[in-house]
């Protein structure tokens, strides 16, 4: 069974002073290269970056050929690494990844990155539906707060209602911790 890492959007607007900063995107891409280099150090060949590129300027954030839309230093691919560019949160729609994989002969995934809520959600689930084993290391992501009507939503409790809802029936959902040790 061959295993791959996903890395999602870790892109310099999720960071302070980007177009769309997040609750603690520090910690989660500490995290997210402390699992990248147990994969380079144990599975060089099956590390996939997803750099999500705005299609249309008013998304707002992510623009091409902007500093905002590069992969943030923390986890930058090296030269043998897949970049998968992609257009909406769902790292599969559109893209070349699933066929990348399967050409890998990949069976399970390790996704993590930004934002929790939305393309890690979208990847997750997507992931699964197309019959990968999917492992989502969830503080390795990172969220913002959100508000629906007259109703904020801190980003920590974004954070853990996402990852919640998908733990058990579409992801094994553990922390970097437990991955680095029990893998």
């Amino acid at each position: 069974m061959s295993t791959a890492l996903i890395v999602v959007d870790i892109q310099n607007d999720y960071f302070p002073n980007g177009k769309m900063e997040l609750s603690n995107p520090d910690q989660a891409a500490t995290n997210a290269a402390k699992v990248m280099d147990w994969f380079r150090q144990n599975n060089k060949e099956n590390i996939f970056h997803v750099q999500h590129i705005a299609g249309s300027p008013e998304l707002g954030f992510f623009l091409p050929n902007t500093e905002g839309a590069d992969i943030h230093k923390t986890v930058q691919p090296l030269e043998h690494e897949n970049v998968i560019v992609k257009n909406f949160p769902n790292s599969f729609l559109k893209t070349d990844l699933e066929s990348k994989l399967r050409e890998k002969g990949v069976t399970k995934v390790v996704a993590l990155g930004m934002m929790t809520h939305m393309c890690i959600d979208a990847t997750v689930r997507a992931a699964v539906d197309l019959g990968f084993e999917t492992t989502l290391i969830e503080d390795a992501c990172a969220s913002r707060e959100l508000s629906y009507q007259e109703r904020t939503v801190p980003a920590e409790q974004v954070h853990h209602a996402f990852v919640s809802a998908v733990n058990g029936m579409y992801a094994n959902v553990i922390s970097t911790e437990d991955f680095l040790t029990n893998e």
